[in-house]
């Protein structure tokens, strides 16, 4: 069994936490942590990396949601720190830049100075708004604690973190026999290197940005490895704006819209070409696909850096899953079955459920484990107690 889990940015990522709480919750049989293989591309990477690492819903909500964790904080502050050596660099090349630009526009004074203007800012605008360090820093932090590790080969099941060479073009799989030495948490961050955003990540001499550039879902990795029940989650969706009474003309929305909306309309087009080619090419496996409803504007303007943004859409995409699986419930239930899953329609029909209530229900549980553990090491005392006085 495999979990793919594809990219799209903050907002994708708790989007996906949200739906993969409740794939956790409703389907039973095997916890999410407990697959055979995971992929994960640009955001979908860092959630991926988490499950394989024993992290499950549950955790990495109240880590990347609520900020609680008793291993290590996570603040949105991490993925918003500004790049300043990458400012600096840029600025250390200006002097030259403007020697460049000037001979460009002394030899035609007239028709040179635009040429010698965009000259100008290719060679000194700088390649990235954000930091991807601070994150890397968490995420090794997050991974090396006990019980975890930054070591793909350490990993109970497999990892694969997919991201772009810069250079070349090319997937690069991390995780894969030629890449197992690299840190999960430095994979983690290259694959998310959304360009213009964050800076490409050099690992062994070679610039890495974000996996998704080339494919969004990389499905086929677990499906060529073997495995013959993927759960795939997809983020990345083109919003339909006809049936919206608040936006209904993207352009109006400004620029980030336009080039979401664009990027997010080719990537899906690929990923849906590629699923339909999964059942010739692999005809004894089952895929499941998990993704927004393209009319959900919830999905396409939350913003996740506040947490009260978070928070919503986490508990919208875990309601929005909830009702997509009660309503595939009886044709769920035959392909669930022929892999010793099944869904819990109790859980799912609860109405007083939310992506909260697990969190209590996690915290409850914590409370009691020591009670229990306590309670047991009493009686195993009083057992020794009375058999080393019947001796």
């Amino acid at each position: 069994m495999a979990l793919a889990l594809a990219g799209g940015g903050p907002l994708g990522a708790f989007y996906e936490l949200g739906a993969l709480h409740a794939i956790e919750e409703a389907i039973v049989g095997r916890e999410l942590t407990q697959y055979d293989m995971y992929v994960g591309v640009s955001s979908g990477s860092l959630l991926a990396a988490g499950l394989a690492n024993g992290f499950d819903s549950t955790r990495m909500g109240s880590a990347f949601i609520h900020g609680e964790s008793a291993l290590v904080p996570f603040s949105p502050r991490l993925l918003l720190q500004p790049a300043i050596s990458e400012y600096a660099q840029r600025i250390a090349r200006l002097p030259n830049a403007l020697r460049g630009s000037a001979r460009q526009w002394s030899g035609d004074v007239l028709r040179g100075a635009w040429p010698a203007l965009l000259n100008l800012l290719s060679k000194t605008v700088p390649l990235a708004v954000f930091d991807s360090r601070p994150l890397e820093r968490y995420l090794h932090e997050l991974f090396s604690a006990p019980g975890h590790t930054d070591d793909f080969r350490a990993l109970r099941a497999q990892l694969r973190l997919v991201a772009t060479e810069l250079d070349t073009g090319r997937s690069a799989v991390f995780g894969d026999r030629a890449h197992g030495h690299v840190p999960i948490s430095k994979a983690a961050v290259a694959s998310a290197a959304l360009p213009g955003l964050y800076a490409p990540v050099s690992i062994d001499g070679r610039d890495y940005v974000d996996g998704a550039l080339v494919r969004t879902m990389y499905a086929s990795l677990a499906l060529e490895a073997g495995c013959d029940f993927v759960i795939c989650v997809n983020p990345l969706v083109p919003f339909d704006a006809s049936a919206s009474n608040k936006h209904r003309a993207l352009a109006d929305e400004g620029f980030d819209t336009v080039l979401g909306q664009t990027f997010r309309t080719l990537i899906h087009s690929r990923m849906q070409i590629g699923m339909a080619s999964f059942r010739a090419r692999f005809p004894h496996a089952d895929t499941l696909l998990f993704e927004p409803d393209r009319h959900d504007e919830t999905m396409f303007f939350t913003n996740v850096f506040g947490y009260t943004g978070r928070h919503r859409l986490a508990e919208h995409a875990y309601q929005q899953t909830r009702r997509d699986l009660r309503a595939n419930a009886t044709a769920l239930a035959a392909l669930l079955g022929r892999h010793g899953l099944e869904l819990d329609i109790k859980r799912l029909k609860d109405p007083r459920r939310t992506f909260a209530t697990a969190a209590r229900e996690r915290a409850a549980h914590v409370r009691r484990t020591p009670r229990r553990l306590a309670d047991v090491l009493a009686q195993l005392e009083r057992t020794l107690v009375r058999g080393s006085g019947s001796d």
